[in-house]
Order: structure tokens, then sequence, then C-alpha cells
């Protein structure tokens, strides 16, 4: 239970923190740091709530961090660029705002003395092409420079090196969560789910990038959330980096396309094109961790998962 803080969220208006938003607004102060290209929060009924308030912002100012971050209690760092296509276009700017973004706002957090929580976000993709049942202390990877796929991949490993070093060193009460595969109503961007929910809606062809077999493990924003909010209030998890991810939920792209045709009795055709840059062949987390440390194991299956997310973007 989070109640009577004062909660500063970057990337605020996106998919995952407009989720977090709702669990969290009724008994919080909520601070909204985004540029809003990416924008969920719009489109709730949190926007408008009277314990929000929203800074337009860059977390590449950082002048205008350093005053945003007065009086938080709880920092939440979710922003960042992300999706394949838009790292391809736009490396420099990838790297800058996943590095030098984390940097600006652990180092406004500790100047202004954030004493409850700092939570990072980080990626499954530090974990390379092939990760099986990976554990948070496995080794990382860094991939080839200038590969698109890693540009991504670097950045965040970065942040979290950042992250441990503001806890080891000024003991910023740190933690960094590791999304697998996050999906669910609101998503915004690239994600492959959320695509071929929206093309099986109006049973129009499906593309899969590569041949298919590419293995993922599915988590539902509300599973996701709800380890999250774990994470911000154990004291376990100062200073730990957790994997978050349904390892229940494990599909091959291809299999993953037709279950959404099947679970929406859609038309679609499923097309297969070139893969975009190189790709990750297996991500399953082990979430062994999560569960030891809070008891928690992700609960919506992915059929459930996957007609909860239609049934949003019917009425979007």
């Amino acid at each position: 239970m989070i109640a009577n803080k004062k909660i500063f969220i970057t990337g605020g208006a996106g998919f995952i923190a407009s989720t977090l938003i709702s669990r969290l607004i009724e008994d919080n102060k909520i601070v909204v740091y985004d540029n809003f290209s990416r924008d969920t929060l719009s489109k709730t009924p949190y926007i408008n709530h009277p314990n929000i308030s929203i800074i337009r912002g860059d977390v590449l100012d950082y002048p205008s961090l350093e005053t945003a971050l007065d009086h938080i209690d709880i920092v939440v760092h979710a922003a960042a660029i992300a999706g394949i296509d838009t790292v391809i276009k736009n490396p420099v700017k990838t790297m800058e705002i996943n590095m030098i973004g984390t940097a600006n706002v652990l180092r406004a957090a500790w100047t202004n003395g954030v004493s409850d929580r700092f939570l990072d976000f980080s990626t499954s993709e530090v974990f390379g092409s092939m990760a099986l049942n990976s554990r948070e202390e496995d080794l990382t990877v860094t991939g080839s420079a200038g590969e698109a796929r890693w540009v991504y991949s670097v950045s965040k490993l970065a942040g979290e090196h950042l992250v441990k070093a503001y806890h080891t060193q000024y003991k910023l009460p740190t933690v960094t969560v590791r999304p697998f595969n996050v999906y669910g109503p609101g998503q915004t961007g690239e994600g492959a789910m959320q695509i071929f929910i929206k093309k099986a809606l109006r049973n129009e062809d499906i593309l899969i990038h590569g041949d298919g077999n590419q293995i993922r493990a599915w988590c539902y924003v509300d599973d996701f959330v709800e380890c999250m909010i774990h994470c911000l209030v154990s004291p376990k998890a100062i200073g730990q980096t957790y994997n978050i991810g349904n390892a229940r939920a494990v599909i091959t792209v291809l299999g993953l396309a037709q279950t959404v045709c099947r679970v929406l009795n859609s038309s679609s055709r499923i097309l297969f094109k070139p893969a975009l840059s190189a790709d990750i062949a297996l991500r399953v987390p082990s979430v062994n961790k999560i569960l030891d440390d809070f008891g928690f194991r992700a609960q919506v299956d992915l059929e459930e998962g996957i007609a909860r997310t239609a049934e949003y973007f019917r009425h979007e």
C-alpha cells in the first residue's frame, strides 16, 4: 500500500506509467514529467484528476528536472526512447535520452534528497539474443557497436550501472526493473502484441519480421504494475534488480499471431518480411527472485490478456 506520498514519474504519459497512475492516484499526489511524444494518459480519466500535476518537460533539461523534483518521496523513471524503428532512425537521440536522461534524473533525485525509492526501467534486452530462464545476476550482453538493437540495450544497461552506482556511493534507495514484453490496454508504439491485435480486429494482414520462430514471454500490464508496487514498498527491493515477466506465457511470434487471430476470430493473413535488424531469438525470464522476495507470480494468462487488450482497442 502506498499512500500520502508525492510521486514523480518521468514518461508518465506512457502506457505502463498510466496504468501505475490508475493504482496510485486516489491516495497520492502524482507529478507527471513527459514530452507527450507517446500519450496514453490523455485518454484516461486521470488526466484531469485533482491529485495529478503535469509538467511538459525533457529529461535532457537538467535545471527543469532539479526544480520539478523538489519535495518528492518516490521517483519512477520510465522515460526512454524505445522501439526498433525509432532506434534505427534516431540512434544518437536514443543514447542521449536513455543515458544522459537517466543521469540527469538520478542527479536531480539525489540533490533533492529523495528518500523513499528511485525505480528505474531497464530492459530484458540486456541479456542478449539468447535468454532462457535468465536470472538477474546472469551476465549481460552489449552486442556489436552500431547495431540498432544493441544501441537501445547498451544505453539502458549504462543506466543500470549508474543507478547501482548512486545506490552504492550515495545510498540513494534505488531499484531496477527489467520488463519482459509487457502489453495491455493503452499500449502505444511498436509492440508486436498491440499491432497484431489492431490488425486482427480489422481483419488486415499481420506482418512478421523474420521467420516467426522468435520466442517471447508476454506479461500483462496489470501483473507488471502489481510487481512494480512491491518494488516500491518492500525494504528488500532497495539496491536490487528484478526481472518482471510471466514465465508461463511463452510462445513464438508466429504462434502469438495465430493465437491472436484465433482468440479474436479474425480472418487476417499472416505474412513474413525480412528482419529489421539483429533480432532476439529467445527471451524468457527466471522469475524466482520476485517470487522469493515478494511472493509474486503473474496471474493473467496469454489468451485472457489478449481478450482484455482487444476489448480496449475495440473502443479506442
